[in-house]
């Protein structure tokens, strides 16, 4: 059984993963889930954050209840460790709220809330997996700045390619970020996402100094809706299935990322980041 797996700890901190799109449709916070489970089959200990904090879905999408959110941690109700839920092979889902104006435009002080939350993990987790809203809203380019690797989601869709391109141009010019990881998903061939790939590619070369990186590709199948339907992770319904066997070569290779060389494995550093980068974004539109 996936949550049998011996877990090891990562010597080297909290690793934070965001994985974000353009635009909505794309399969984003399937990706989310979905390499959050493998990672945790696997071995790892994975922290699965929705943060899509106005419009939050993952509790949803994995037919759990949460009682409490991350709404009444910032109220003080609550710690992070007390609204955690447990999903497939025990990933620990943080669940944000949905429909509420107030979690989409935090402010200074609340997320400086969420630092101290943060800081106070009993176990904190080898792996984050961050879900953040899609297109360039504040707090999804903020949770973007923030975190070691940032996957970028695109599929066969023009404006899924012209909004990824739109993303990662803000984020390299707020950021100066330079490498960004490119998942193509819901495709019916190699060939089509390695033509996807190179279409962002091009463009990306031609008017912005970044560098991408072909993070894997996701294949089309029915399976991901089976496991949608089910309110279940497709790696844990369907571990056989074309997509299954994909997600977990991406886990495998994002497991296998470098890490920085700074203390940036730290959650407490992850939440730091939220906070300058907000002062930074107000300085910036000033």
């Amino acid at each position: 059984m996936a949550n049998e797996a011996t877990q090891t700890v990562d010597p080297g901190g909290t690793r934070v993963f965001a994985v974000t799109s353009g635009k909505g449709g794309v399969g984003k916070t399937t990706v989310s889930i979905n390499l959050a489970v493998a990672l945790a089959a696997a071995g790892r200990r994975v922290t699965l954050l929705d943060a899509d904090l106005g419009l939050a879905n993952i509790d949803v999408l994995l037919g759990l209840t949460p009682t409490r959110t991350l709404l009444h941690v910032l109220d003080g109700q609550c710690s992070l460790d007390e609204i955690m839920l447990e999903g497939p092979a025990g990933v620990r889902v943080i669940p944000a709220t949905s429909g509420v104006q107030r979690m989409a435009d935090l402010t200074n002080r609340e997320r400086a809330g969420l630092l101290y939350a943060f800081s106070q993990l009993q176990t904190p987790p080898d792996i984050m997996i961050v879900d953040t809203a899609a297109g360039i809203a504040a707090n999804s380019l903020q949770f973007c700045e923030a975190s070691q690797e940032v996957i970028v989601v695109v599929c066969n869709d023009p404006a899924s390619i012209t909004d990824a391109y739109a993303t990662i141009k803000v984020l390299n010019q707020r950021t100066r970020r330079l490498r960004f990881r490119v998942l193509i998903n819901m495709v019916h061939s190699n060939s089509e996402a390695l033509d996807l790939f190179n279409r962002l590619l091009c463009v990306t070369e031609r008017f912005l100094d970044v560098t991408l990186d072909l993070a894997g590709t996701i294949p089309y199948d029915q399976n991901v809706a089976m496991a949608v339907r089910r309110r279940s992770a497709c790696v844990a319904e369907y571990p056989r299935s074309a997509a299954s066997q994909a997600f977990k070569n991406l886990a495998s290779t994002a497991d296998k990322w470098p890490k920085p060389p700074s203390a940036s494995g730290q959650l407490e550093f992850f939440l730091e980041r939220i906070i300058q980068s907000d002062v930074i974004g107000r300085h910036a539109q000033a």
